[in-house]
């Protein structure tokens, strides 16, 4: 794959963390916020996806395919047609440096290598319902400094309803 993806052509790039098909294809949640993250992304996914070029990696295959199996189905079909980015040296040694910086959790090692992944392959958003650790403002800025640190330009980490 091309280093830089969006040389290619002339739209953004978004990098879909796996949140993105997960509340996409589940069913309609009780829990209010999650109900409206749910109707946000599906009225993005149809007025808004096409204005971008859309990439995603093993990691989002790998855990869209974990859990119930009928789930896992759907999530699979709405991925289907995104080119993968490479995992490469480069994205595994920029995500050690992000964990190890101590920002995430050493269980977060998946959510650090997505904010790699992103970064080393020049993907202009990394779009999440991670609030937790992707789409959070405080911990975005340590990154990006790790990010550059490493000269890499970090992707704007976002919800669908920042990309809107």
């Amino acid at each position: 794959m091309d280093k830089w993806p969006h040389c290619i052509n002339m739209k953004p790039t978004v990098y879909l963390e796996t949140t993105i098909p997960s509340y996409l294809t589940s069913r309609l949640s009780r829990d209010l916020v999650i109900a409206g993250h749910q109707q946000v992304t599906k009225e993005w996914w149809e007025k808004r996806l096409g204005a971008f070029e859309v990439y995603i990696s093993q990691l989002v295959i790998d855990e869209a395919k974990a859990g119930d199996p009928d789930a896992a189905r759907e999530r699979m079909l709405i991925l289907r047609d995104f080119p993968l980015l490479d995992i490469t040296p480069e994205v595994g040694n920029l995500a050690s440096a992000i964990l190890g910086s101590g920002i995430f959790p050493r269980k977060a090692v998946t959510d650090a290598a997505h904010i790699a992944i992103a970064a080393v392959h020049g993907i202009d958003f990394l779009l999440t319902w991670n609030c937790a650790h992707l789409a959070n403002a405080a911990i975005a800025r340590d990154v990006a400094k790790i990010c550059r640190e490493y000269n890499w330009v970090p992707a704007t980490i976002c919800t669908p309803e920042e990309l809107s």
